[in-house]
């Protein structure tokens, strides 16, 4: 039997976990459709049914007023005086939410800047306000924002993380993973947090059960290696959380890094070494349902790589289409189709889940089925043509 053989009977027909050597071998001497097959197989190992989920929400960025200078980000502004600077006011978030509610949002995601004139009080007092007056799911922050809190605050990540779900948390995304490798950040984000420091807050909100997601961007100019140790400290956490009782991610999301002149790396004169086509992408999407045998749902992207792309994600080992997102000021800043087009319908979703050959379910982000359409449910133009940007 050649290696090749008997790693896809490994993984297919013994269902067992590969090594990070076995990955090695995986990524260099498989195509990318050998990997979808092998990927599809896995992901009807977790999820044996046609279902393909998505998500009703808003993403909304509370300020973007950021002290982190991530060579990859055009969305922040460093001075809190810049005229294009800014932090929501509540009678804008509350339009925002409202608009969202209004069109079926289940949850709101809410992330920002790492604003150094923000007090602590002023995060509690946020979630606080807008779970108790509009009752509805409330995902927000990443990693990189708790440990913002933990400065301004005095306090531990475990400490922030619980005040938090005390006044009405409900989840903890994944954002500000980029690549989990050291190497790799001090080379782009050098201000942001280390990747086991990602790693330690994202623990404290899974012994909290609190809804996470594992996330990685790739296109950074990354190497392999790079890509699988991010992988490891994903799957080794994932580990522990489920040893311990807890339902650790509930989720994986990958995408790909977005560069244009707005930001540095992309004024960089290595820019050419940076991004990541479809193709790379798909292949990392099978490779990483592949590797993370441990978390059961794997979300096929499209505000980066387009809605076509994520229907062929469908078939490379993904049970999830993302969501409507309603509004999308990050990446969409940086170059990625977004800037033109930042949200998506619920019926363009389920439309992409049909094109690609399977059913579409509503979730809310514990992935509890809210809803299964019906393809013979009249069409309703429940979206507007655009909604009001931040600030």
């Amino acid at each position: 039997m050649s290696k090749k053989s008997y790693l896809a009977d490994k993984i297919v027909t013994g269902g067992e976990r590969i090594s990070p050597d076995e990955a090695r071998e995986l990524w260099t001497k498989f195509e990318f459709t050998e990997l979808a097959t092998i990927a599809q197989a896995v992901r009807f190992r977790h999820n044996p049914s046609n279902d393909v989920t998505y998500l009703i929400d808003r993403n909304i960025n509370y300020t973007n007023v950021c002290n982190s200078d991530c060579s990859f980000c055009a969305f922040y502004r460093h001075n809190p005086r810049d005229p294009e600077s800014y932090v929501l006011s509540r009678e804008t978030m509350q339009q925002k939410i409202e608009e969202a509610k209004a069109l079926g949002a289940t949850r709101i995601l809410l992330q920002g800047g790492h604003n150094d004139e923000l007090p602590y009080s002023f995060y509690l007092e946020m979630i606080e306000w807008i779970a108790t007056t509009f009752k509805i799911n409330l995902n927000a922050f990443s990693p990189s924002e708790i440990h913002q809190m933990t400065l301004v605050s005095g306090k531990t990540a475990g400490e922030v993380l619980k005040d938090l779900k005390a006044v009405g948390l409900h989840g903890l995304p994944g954002g500000g993973a980029e690549i989990l490798d050291d190497e790799v950040r001090k080379r782009v984000s050098p201000k942001k947090i280390s990747a086991g420091r990602w790693i330690e807050v994202m623990e404290e909100a899974q012994k909290l059960d609190l809804v996470t997601t594992a996330t990685m961007v790739i296109g950074f100019g990354e190497t392999l290696e790079h890509r699988i140790n991010h992988l490891a400290r994903l799957r080794d956490l994932q580990d522990r959380s489920l040893a311990g009782g807890h339902p650790g991610f509930n989720l994986y999301i990958s995408w790909t890094h977005q560069f244009n002149e707005n930001t540095s790396l992309g004024r960089s004169r290595h820019v050419a070494k940076y991004g990541a086509g479809a193709v790379e992408y798909l292949k990392n999407v099978a490779f990483s349902r592949i590797f993370l045998d441990n978390i059961q749902h794997h979300q096929s992207s499209w505000p980066t790589c387009g809605a076509h792309v994520a229907e062929i994600g469908l078939h490379s080992g993904c049970d999830d289409i993302g969501s409507t997102m309603m509004e999308e000021n990050v990446v969409s800043q940086a170059g990625a189709p977004t800037a033109s087009k930042w949200f998506m319908s619920p019926e363009e979703l389920e439309m992409h889940i049909r094109q690609a050959g399977f059913t579409p379910v509503q979730r809310d982000s514990a992935f509890k089925v809210v809803r299964r359409p019906n393809s013979d449910e009249p069409k309703k133009e429940t979206f507007p043509h655009r909604l009001e940007a931040n600030g």
